[in-house]
């Protein structure tokens, strides 16, 4: 009798599944088809002689899940992930490499992991991956899922080869002043929550990141959220007038926000009212005549937001001409004037890493926030410990190289540091 019951349950559970996924798929195929009428582009005839194929497509739902014995649920959720929800799609998870094992036990529990891959670049430098699961991004194709990056943890310098280069190329680099004593401060801005624009979700998740990374590489982080364009510009003046700045060697910016082509958005913005942070206010703030405490000293500006709609691809034949052109025309400005330089230049030793191309997008995921933010920081756990900081700006881009389903080109720009900026991690 007890078995009879559970049968009956199992058998009714599946009915629901069937009835559920059907009346999905009747609802999606319904309302397409209702835009298409309405729009003329499909006729009476057109609908009657599609019918058949849809009542095959809804009917065939029952099949296809009689034929799945186990997982139930996990195959319906999977069926409607990948072909229902466009954002679901986006919404990707993964397993760190020492966590292969394990997902190859419960991989039919898992519903969007996929197994890491060995980086391509450096692949006999293995170093152990962090043990939490981990946003990857390989070296030639940024949207896919490799297991060892987001937990990646910092490597640190060795005091050797610290002391080494820093006596080697003691006229090269910027000076580090010494651990003890040193007051090194960095400032985050994250807007997620806005009156007129789309809540920025999973940005949360940038801000812990950085706020980690920093830390472990010896700055003081301050982090400010939601703000109006005047509230961040406010905030930046308090910041850059910190007494510590003067026994620190360098700073870290660092805005995640919407944004325009040469601005980051306050949380009032709009079309009609915007509200926005210009690029020149920060690097006025922070140039040589406003911010002393910093003159000669690595000021690291880094932006996650996007610069316009564009998708910043193009589509071009293999031995021909553009098949079409994605281009915006921008005319070269020089301004010249008595006080741009003074016994100090105005504007010196910036560097600028915004997440995309001026007037393109940049991406950012529900669940694991930006692509550009994940990466930015593997590359920083993995290589500044030997690396200088535009060589690890230029690995980032490198891993966007090829355009994938999330196209983006991380640009480097404004830069007038005039010295390697070595961070060495642990020292």
């Amino acid at each position: 009798m007890a078995d009879s019951i559970i049968l009956t349950d199992k058998k009714s559970s599946k009915e629901d599944q069937i009835k559920m996924v059907k009346s999905i798929a009747k609802n999606i195929v319904n309302d397409v088809l209702d835009d298409l009428t309405e729009s003329n582009v499909l006729n009476r005839d057109n609908l009657r002689s599609l019918g058949e194929g849809v009542s095959c497509v809804v009917n065939n739902a029952e099949n296809l899940l009689e034929n799945i014995t186990e997982k139930t649920q996990i195959a319906g959720k999977i069926l409607m992930n990948h072909l229902f929800s466009y954002k679901n799609q986006l919404s990707l998870k993964l397993l760190s490499e020492s966590e292969d094992n394990e997902s190859e036990k419960n991989s039919a529990s898992s519903s969007s992991s996929t197994e890491s891959e060995e980086e391509d670049e450096e692949s006999s430098d293995k170093e152990e991956a962090g043990s939490a699961q981990a946003v990857a991004v390989s070296p030639t194709a940024p949207q896919e899922i490799q297991g060892d990056q987001l937990n990646y943890e910092l490597k640190l310098c060795p005091p050797d080869d610290f002391h080494k280069l820093r006596t080697e190329k003691a006229d090269e680099i910027y000076p580090v002043i010494e651990k003890k004593g040193r007051t090194r401060q960095a400032l985050i801005i994250c807007n997620k929550v806005f009156d007129h624009l789309s809540n920025r979700y999973g940005s949360e998740i940038d801000v812990l990141g950085m706020e980690d990374l920093l830390e472990n590489l010896g700055y003081s982080v301050t982090v400010r959220k939601n703000l109006t364009a005047q509230e961040m510009e406010t905030e930046l003046r308090l910041f850059a007038a910190r007494p510590e700045h003067q026994s620190s060697d360098s700073t870290f910016l660092v805005f995640m926000s919407h944004g325009i082509l040469n601005g980051i958005c306050g949380t009032k913005h709009s079309d009609q009212e915007p509200d926005v942070l210009h690029d020149d206010i920060i690097f006025e703030i922070f140039n040589n005549r406003n911010c002393r405490s910093l003159k000669d000293k690595p000021k690291v500006i880094i932006m996650q937001a996007c610069r316009g709609r564009g998708s910043g691809i193009v589509w071009m034949t293999t031995d021909g001409p553009d098949v079409t052109t994605d281009t915006h025309n921008q005319l070269l400005r020089y301004k010249i004037s008595n006080d741009a330089i003074m016994k100090a230049h105005v504007e010196k030793d910036f560097i600028a890493f915004k997440s995309s191309t001026p007037y393109n997008v940049s991406w950012r995921l529900d669940e694991q926030g930006s692509v550009f933010i994940s990466l930015l920081i593997y590359h920083f756990k993995k290589y500044s410990w030997s690396h200088h900081l535009e060589e690890i700006f230029r690995k980032v881009q490198r891993s966007f190289e090829i355009p994938n389903v999330l196209t983006q080109m991380p640009t480097i720009e404004r830069v007038s540091i005039t010295r390697y900026f070595y961070l060495f991690p642990g020292n």
